[in-house]
């Protein structure tokens, strides 16, 4: 799949916690380097605790604050882009819609014409009812690049979904793991204080392999301008990171047939 390199970038990124949090710093000083227009979106209305900073990337005057709101004035500010945050969590298809709706840029200068960016969203949200509302949200956009990333204690995956001018080239993260449209397990604003501070164990090294796995998919797409894997899942625990495989065709020589297999590795 091949990415355009001149036009703008607008990247939306839905959650700023565990995964969220290694991303930013990344993110920013990526998109520094580019020698287009870029915009950065941080969304999250959690605040930070003290719990968080033992596996988040938050440091102990941030406590108390909004997530976001730390995230996008920390890296924003140091490598000289624009603040912009949502100190809310997106929980409306209107609004995340309104969110990730490419900007419009000139074709050439003093010219009328005008032609949409590249909008990318990224979720980093540990709750699959997030998900799904922004699994639907890729299916109504008409262009969008949608890299999920969900991780446990150890091992986690990342997805990267594509739609242009109306057509799925790679199936988002709904397709490939459909179990995660089956959940029925709430947004974080209504989440009780008691099931908020029950949530799924992980580790700080699968925090940083998923986010690790996210940025290489947005260097790959803004710095090299193509990507060839839809997905990879990994493992902390033996320390790799692989494509996944679905339907893959196997040539046996010594038959002289070809046998399909399907697996994930």
């Amino acid at each position: 799949m091949k990415f355009a390199l001149n036009k703008p970038v607008k990247i939306v990124m839905i959650g700023a916690g565990g995964t969220g949090s290694h991303i930013s710093p990344h993110l920013y000083r990526l998109l520094h380097t580019l020698d287009r227009p870029v915009r950065v979106i941080i969304c999250d209305g959690d605040v930070v605790e003290e719990k968080n900073l033992i596996r988040q990337g938050f440091i102990r005057p941030d406590l108390g604050r909004i997530k976001s709101q730390v995230l996008a004035e920390r890296y924003a500010s140091a490598f000289g882009l624009e603040v912009e945050y949502v100190p809310n969590y997106i929980e409306s298809e209107d609004r995340l819609m309104e969110l990730i709706t490419p900007d419009t840029y000139l074709i050439e200068p003093y010219s009328y014409q005008r032609a949409e960016g590249l909008s990318i969203l990224i979720g980093a949200v540990d709750n699959n009812r997030s998900r799904q509302l922004c699994h639907r949200i890729f299916g109504k956009a008409s262009d969008l690049i949608y890299i999920d990333s969900g991780n446990g204690e150890h091992t986690g995956q990342v997805v990267c979904g594509i739609r242009r001018k109306g057509r799925t080239y790679y199936k988002p993260i709904g397709d490939i793991y459909p179990d995660v449209l089956e959940d029925t397990d709430v947004f974080p604003s209504e989440l009780s204080c008691a099931d908020a501070a029950h949530s799924a164990p992980q580790s700080i090294v699968a925090n940083i392999m998923a986010a690790t796995a996210v940025v290489s998919y947005l260097f790959n797409i803004l710095v090299l301008g193509s990507i060839e894997t839809k997905s990879i899942v990994f493992s902390s625990k033996t320390i790799n990171i692989k494509p996944t495989v679905t339907q893959k065709r196997v040539r046996k020589k010594n038959k002289g047939v070809e046998a399909m297999s399907s697996y994930v590795v």
